[in-house]
Order: structure tokens, then sequence, then C-alpha cells
């Protein structure tokens, strides 16, 4: 029989398929179904900075007098942030206490400020990692690129500084050189990356000429852009571990990034639009791949496509489809 046990992190997981973090891991009942439909560990919903600082800035506003007494604007502050805070780590140990998988938290910040003791009082809390989700848009022109890299660094740097727990950075892919930003964020103490996030994108609504928000769920042809740089990155940093996520929707998307290099995928979108019994079907798909090509385990066959183990890695960086259009008119 097929073992997909798999070590993420340090931490023992059955498989490697995780739900990643959603409106889906935001409720007790909603993880021990996905835990029953057969997850390896499950990423909770994220804390958002900038929704806390949101927060602030509404209750602040909603009252004129909190103008007048900066004491009573420091009090908004201060409680706002205190109570959100002590909700979820509320929340933490009552799925700690209700599953038997590994549970990661999540932050989504874009500061180094005080997400560093609160990712202390995650771990208190029961947590076995902590998934970093940052992200800041690049639109400042007065802003280097290594200016805005270095702000990963820093929140990485002193949240390791506070807590034991592994630490997975979420990113996107939208850096200069990827594999050197990797390579220093796993020199900073990160144990593994997200490949990648998927950001808010905008729309136009032609009939009404107003701004909307694109399509927010991922499809299966999303996944070859991850694919690509799963397989550079672990061809090229061997140690670093990989967290596949976007455009895993069902059993073939997650043997490939498997291929490619993954440690473990994470499932989101699938999850949304085909249930929580996707997972099932996806691990029954991983097995039967792995019974076919006669693989015990998933590490036999992990990373097996990577750049460093194909015979020409080049066709990893290719970029144009000269071959394809050249005979196409």
């Amino acid at each position: 029989m097929a073992n997909l046990n798999t070590n993420y992190m340090g931490l023992s997981l059955k498989n490697p398929i995780i739900a990643g973090s959603s409106g889906l891991t935001n409720s007790v009942k909603m993880i021990k179904q996905l835990e029953e439909a057969g997850v390896g560990a499950v990423v909770l919903k994220s804390l958002f900075e900038e929704q806390i600082k949101l927060n602030i800035s509404d209750m602040i506003a909603s009252s004129e007098q909190n103008y007048s007494y900066p004491e009573a604007e420091d009090y908004i502050r201060n409680y706002t942030k205190m109570n959100t805070v002590q909700q979820y780590l509320d929340f933490v140990k009552e799925v700690k206490a209700a599953v038997s998988i590994p549970v990661i938290a999540s932050i989504n910040c874009i500061t180094a400020s005080d997400w560093t003791d609160f990712a202390a009082e995650i771990e208190s809390a029961g947590a076995d990692a902590l998934e970093l989700n940052i992200y800041e848009m690049p639109v400042d022109k007065n802003i280097s690129s290594e200016s805005y890299e270095k702000k990963y660094f820093d929140i990485l740097r002193m949240v390791k500084r506070k807590v034991k727990i592994p630490i997975a950075i979420k990113i996107g892919d939208t850096f200069t050189n990827l594999v050197r930003f990797v390579d220093q964020l796993h020199a900073h103490g990160a144990s593994s990356v997200v490949l990648f996030n998927k950001f808010y994108t905008p729309d136009f609504d032609l009939q009404n000429l107003s701004f909307n928000s694109a399509e927010v769920m991922s499809s299966p042809g999303d996944l070859n852009r991850g694919l690509r740089w799963t397989g550079i990155v672990k061809g090229k940093l061997p140690r670093i571990q990989i967290a596949a996520s976007t455009g895993v929707h069902n059993g073939e998307g997650a043997i490939k990034q498997i291929l490619a290099g993954a440690q473990v995928v994470q499932l989101c979108s699938t999850l949304y639009i085909n249930g929580v019994n996707v997972v099932g079907q996806i691990i029954n798909d991983l097995e039967a791949f792995m019974t076919q090509k006669d693989f015990d385990s998933t590490d036999q066959f992990r990373a097996m496509l990577s750049y460093g183990n194909i015979a020409n890695p080049s066709l990893y960086e290719r970029s144009q489809f000269l071959k394809y259009f050249s005979n196409r008119k």
C-alpha cells in the first residue's frame, strides 16, 4: 500500500494534502470536516493586519469626539487590536482541542511592528507552525526593489527571535530573482515557502464604467505558473521545503507539483468549487499513481522532474513559443 506520510517543516502529516488558509478554515466545524475528508494539515484563516487597521480607523471615525481626545484614540487602537488578537488565539486553542492533524496559524502582515509579540502568543496558544503571508504592492517609484524585499527579511527575522515553531513564508511570483529571494528567506530562518499567493486582481465593468474584482477562484490552468517555479526553486535550493499553492484542483495537479519538488500541496479554490470530498478523490488519485508506478512513498518521486533532476534543465528556462508558433498561420 502506498505510504503517503509526509514530513513538512518537522511536522508529521498523514499525507501531503493541506487545506490552505481561506474562509473554509475559519470555523472549528468546517476544519473537523476537512480532517474527516482526509487532509494532512490545515492552515487557519489569516488574521489580516490591514483589516485590523481598517477596523481601528472606522471606529475612530465613527465618533467625532475621539479627534479631541488622543487618549481615547489610543484606547480604541489598543482595544480593537487586542480584542481581535484574543479572538484569534482562542480560535487556535479551540481548533487544537478539536482535531488531531497539525494546525498552522496564519498572519497576513505588511510590517514588523506588533506581529513579533503576537507570533509568540500564537505559539503559546498551541499552533504547530506559523505561515506568514507577506505582501506590499510596490507602487512607489522612490522605493527600491531591495527595500521592498528587506521588509520580508525584517519581519521573518524578528518573528524568528520570538518563536521556536517552524515558519513558512507565503509569497507572490513578482520578484526580479525569485531563486535568490527564496534563498535569502531560507537563510533568515524560513522552513518553507508557499508558492504562490493568489492576490486580489482588478477588472472593469464596461457596462457601468466601474472598477470591480476579477475572478477570485483559481482554475486548473493556474497550476503551470507555480509548477515551473516549484521545479526551479527545488532544483536550485534542495534544502528549502515548498508548499505548492494556486491551481491544484485535482489529483493530477497534486502529483505534478510533487514531481516538481513540492513537499506538500495546498487546496483552496477546489474546496469551494467541488466540496470537501475532493480531498478523498485527490488522495485516491495519488495512491493509484503510486501503485501504477511502483512508488512506495512520495519521497521516491518527489522532485523527480525538478530543475536539478531532468536531463535538460534549460527547458524550465524557456520563455518563448518559437517552435510552437513558427508554423502556425
